[in-house]
């Protein structure tokens, strides 16, 4: 599936979680499957855990996410001794 198709599973209502992007309309939060990822959940658990959800939702949040930062400059915090 391509990333436009993708992304059409990404869906904002403002009546669910005050518009935030959530995954085909659900009540499951971008944001929520991204933690879920960062703290080192595997998609496979994820899946497990939400049986609503697919493999191309896990896949939608991530390109959703790469094109938020796409360009976005991160530096690193550099901390200078006192």
């Amino acid at each position: 599936m391509d990333e436009e198709k993708l992304l059409e599973r990404i869906t904002c209502d403002p009546r669910i979680f005050g518009g935030k992007p959530t995954i085909r309309g659900m009540r499951i939060a971008v944001e929520h499957v991204l933690d879920m990822l960062a703290a080192g959940d595997t998609p496979e658990s994820l899946l497990e855990y939400y049986p609503q959800l697919e493999p191309d939702d896990i896949r939608a949040c991530l390109v959703y996410a790469r094109r938020l930062v796409a360009g976005e400059r991160v530096e690193p915090f550099v901390s200078v001794p006192a």
